[in-house]
């Protein structure tokens, strides 16, 4: 999808932005989360993929307040279609925490699957979500290593509209920041002292060169958590969040497409009901 649809230029005509009490609030509540999953699971740490972006530069940042340096190491999984500037940034991350990590170039291991299935190489979807899946299989096998467990990186937004894939990026132990609106997880990120510049950074899963969260949704990340605040989430109808935003009801309708459409990624494969 190449259109992009937006708010008017007024911005935002709903407050979901957090207070300062609020944010100190969601700061101690998601250390503490880490804190107890690691505890529960009686390992020693955790791991983490880091891809340069804000949602797990925050997880990254949170993680490490919560557990120490000593017991967080990050992961940088780049391939043939990832800017060299993200994977610099991923290990920006990770040193500025004065976290381990590895980088693993994950290409030979993702051609070993176009090699054994070349139909599938030239499918844009498919040989993406190859890579993120492969990214999924090194978390574990490096978790499994260090008596680790694997911290997602998904916010709330991504969660409700189905964007990650299914036993790729969502293949995780736990998701931190998963209660967060993107525009929430901006915020804190802020609030926390990440930089600006990757507060602000373009969201791109990087599942194929030029890839952006938004283009390919076809709603800003702004619209989207509004839309989700007041009608997915919220109590409004679909023709009352159009008039509330001053948007095409159309909008209203993308955002419920992917909601609708991603509803069995927020659940364990079904069975039959026992007889």
């Amino acid at each position: 999808m190449s259109d992009v649809t937006t708010l008017p230029d007024e911005g935002l005509p709903i407050e979901i932005h957090l207070s300062d009490d609020e944010l100190d609030a969601h700061r101690e509540h998601i250390t503490t989360f880490i804190e107890e999953t690691i505890d529960d699971a009686g390992v020693d740490g955790a791991v983490i993929g880091l891809s340069g972006g804000i949602d797990s530069t925050l997880t990254a940042y949170l993680a490490t307040e919560a557990l120490g340096t000593d017991r967080v190491y990050g992961l940088v999984l780049p391939s043939t279609v990832n800017p060299d500037e993200s994977m610099s940034d991923a290990e920006r991350v990770a040193e500025t925490l004065d976290i381990g990590y590895d980088v693993i170039e994950i290409s030979p291991i993702v051609d070993a699957f176009f090699t054994a299935y070349p139909t599938g190489e030239d499918d844009q979807m498919a040989a993406g979500n190859v890579r993120v899946r492969t990214r999924a299989v090194l978390n574990y096998f490096v978790a499994n290593t260090r008596n680790a467990i694997v911290l997602g990186t998904g916010n709330r937004s991504e969660g409700l509209t189905g964007y990650f894939t299914k036993y790729g990026d969502q293949a995780v132990d736990c998701n931190p920041i998963g209660n967060l609106y993107k525009r929430q997880v901006r915020q804190l990120a802020r609030h926390i002292g990440v930089p600006d510049d990757l507060v602000e950074k373009a969201p791109s899963a990087e599942m194929w060169t030029g890839q952006t969260d938004e283009t390919e949704m076809g709603v800003t990340y702004d619209l989207l958590d509004a839309v989700l605040v007041l009608h997915i989430d919220g109590p409004l109808s679909k023709h009352a969040t159009a008039t509330t935003l001053a948007i095409e009801v159309s909008a209203i309708e993308r955002v419920e497409e992917l909601y609708q459409q991603s509803e069995h990624k927020r659940h364990m494969p079904p069975a039959p009901e026992p007889l």
